[in-house]
């Protein structure tokens, strides 16, 4: 599984972005991923899926 911090998440819209340790690039996510409820600031464990339009976390859960 990845790690990362999550960096924006916006709850009325049910998206964000989590800053990935290892790469440092920013992986989209979508309320439809998460395990746990999330906010910014967050530490999260996540893993990564091909979706429409790039790559999207999945199993999002706080650590």
């Amino acid at each position: 599984m990845n790690k990362g911090t999550v960096k924006f998440f916006n709850r009325e819209k049910g998206f964000g972005f989590i800053k990935d340790d290892e790469t440092s690039q920013d992986v989209f996510v979508h309320q439809s991923g998460l395990i746990d409820s999330i906010s910014e600031n967050d530490r999260v464990e996540f893993n990564t899926q091909r979706g429409l339009k790039g790559i999207n976390a999945v199993d999002v859960k706080r650590i």
